[in-house]
């Protein structure tokens, strides 16, 4: 066992070199499938022994070999944070009959079967990379949404899931409360990213966990908010990306959702 938890943490990390390429070349329109990685300072096409994930980085001491200028500190942290991610979900996935409190990420291989693992995987590649996105750029490309959304509607439809209606009109209503939001405040509260993004989370989840995800999202947002006015790295008014609270709010919900549920909303049950 201890070798697939060593082997998910390599390819983790191996996953998290694609998304750090993927985060700093979709938004700038540069190719993801053609081209050597290259440093951003001088330029020059990476070798392979110098783009080993995690690894590199270290022997380098955060360095290029060519310009010597420093390598910015994302690229580790998001390949640690992916491997994170990935033996978390493993452990979780594989551990699910053992645990005391079963949840939602519990119920998912009654859908997903021997699938749940993999589709976990991928929607979080996505996830990941839209958190790093939005809050770099403050956009949410259209194709990190919609493929997260036609995957999932495509195996719940497979699956022949009893409530696939139920989540299809709770992700239509979660798009439609942001899309109201975001016309309320005329695009400062609530990005259109965002409004395609809860039509993902709401077909995931369903009624009610959806409302549990959304209302963790805002409440983590506002808290988070409050803190950096205190700091005073931002004002009332000016917008602050909501993508990654949405995405922090969605592995957390997948994890204690019914706990949440449970404590926030104990009236509908």
């Amino acid at each position: 066992m201890i070798v697939f938890y060593i082997l998910i943490i390599i390819f983790g990390l191996i996953v998290g070199s694609f998304i750090s390429a993927l985060t700093y070349r979709l938004p700038r329109g540069i190719s993801i499938t053609f081209g050597r990685s290259f440093c951003p300072h001088c330029k020059k096409k990476i070798s392979w022994y110098d783009n080993i994930p995690l690894l590199s980085f270290l022997l380098l001491k955060g360095k290029c070999r060519n310009c010597k200028k420093l390598i910015s500190k994302r690229y580790p942290l998001i390949e640690i944070t992916t491997a994170l991610i990935f033996i978390l979900l493993f452990f979780l996935v594989n551990n699910c009959p053992s645990l005391a409190q079963q949840d939602i990420i519990c119920d998912l291989p009654i859908i997903f079967a021997k699938w749940t693992l993999p589709y976990l995987l991928l929607i979080s590649v996505s996830l990941i990379s839209i958190f790093i996105i939005d809050f770099e750029e403050r956009i949410i490309p259209d194709g990190l949404v919609f493929f997260n959304f036609a995957l999932t509607l495509f195996v719940l439809i497979l699956s022949s899931k009893e409530s696939l209606f139920i989540n299809i009109w709770t992700a239509f209503a979660a798009s439609l409360f942001f899309l109201i939001l975001h016309l309320i405040t005329a695009g400062r509260g609530m990005g259109l990213g965002d409004v395609k993004l809860a039509l993902f989370g709401g077909l995931f989840f369903g009624w009610p966990h959806t409302l549990i995800w959304l209302y963790l999202s805002v409440l983590i947002g506002a808290l988070v908010g409050i803190i950096l006015i205190f700091m005073k790295k931002a004002k009332f008014g000016k917008q602050i990306a909501f993508g990654p609270f949405l995405v922090i709010s969605f592995f957390i919900t997948l994890i204690w959702g019914n706990y949440l549920h449970k404590l926030f909303f104990f009236y509908l049950n």
